[in-house]
């Protein structure tokens, strides 16, 4: 987020509860504030002091010249998806090294959609375990297997919207690309 503009840690919080709340993190507070500190501690990020009257006054960070290279440096390492579907991290690494051009949001989308059709691209039809049996009265065998498959159609029809996104993506950075 310090790549785009200065913010304060009361800034990066309110975005984490707004939009950011989105990319799937559920970070507080104070767990911005001692990032912000170990970055600082880094070299990564200072701050300036913004004197707010009436009110406490505000650090307001940015990225230093070392943190510049090192957002450059993980934007440009090959992203690894993971097995789980939608994770966050696939969101996080689109959104902020995405951000830097059009080329390295690409590289990542299609990535992650390789290894989604490979992976995820799997048919409503797989099958469930065939055979239940009760291991207590209250449950009917042929119900807990009909939740299951409903259950089962959730998590299918999520990742086949997914791969969808992933494709209408990788075709919009592409125009954008010119190709």
């Amino acid at each position: 987020m310090l790549a785009v503009r200065r913010l304060s840690g009361y800034d990066i919080s309110r975005w984490m509860e707004g939009p950011g709340r989105y990319i799937g993190y559920g970070v507080k507070s104070p767990q911005i504030y001692r990032k912000l500190t170990t970055l600082v501690d880094r070299g990564w990020v200072a701050f300036e002091i913004d004197p707010r009257e009436g009110r406490p006054d505000a650090k307001l960070y940015s990225l230093t010249e070392a943190g510049r290279a090192a957002l450059l440096e993980w934007a440009r390492s090959p992203y690894e998806p993971s097995p789980r579907p939608m994770d966050p991290d696939f969101k996080l690494r689109f959104l902020f090294a995405g951000q830097l051009g059009p080329e390295i949001a690409l590289e990542i989308v299609d990535t992650e959609l390789a290894y989604r059709l490979k992976h995820d691209g799997i048919s409503a039809d797989f099958p469930i375990a065939e055979v239940y049996e009760a291991q207590i009265p209250e449950v009917n065998p042929g119900w807990a297997r009909e939740v299951h498959t409903m259950a089962h159609e959730n998590g299918y029809a999520f990742a086949h919207s997914y791969i969808a996104w992933l494709q209408l993506t990788k075709a919009r950075l592409e125009r954008q690309l010119g190709r």
